[in-house]
């Protein structure tokens, strides 16, 4: 595996998945003098891919149905 000219280096996906990487995730590196580490930074863990999600639907709902309307479409008759 190489670094490119930009600094970049892609982490396989087996690592990736075991250390639970997913996209936009954000990393911090450690240096103890000899080796780099990848960690997940800290306090960024309210930013998961759910809760962004979650923020880019609030508000989007656009049917004018009430709770119940919708529950009752639901449902089998």
């Amino acid at each position: 595996m190489r670094i490119t000219a930009k600094g970049q280096v892609t982490i396989p996906v087996e690592i990736r998945e075991k250390a639970g990487l997913l996209p936009h995730t954000e990393v911090a590196f450690e240096f103890d003098g000899t080796s780099v580490r990848i960690v997940q930074a800290a306090g960024r863990r309210a930013d998961t891919r759910g809760a962004r999600l979650i923020e880019r639907l609030k508000g989007r709902g656009d049917v004018g149905l009430t709770t119940d309307q919708i529950m009752a479409l639901t449902r089998e008759d």
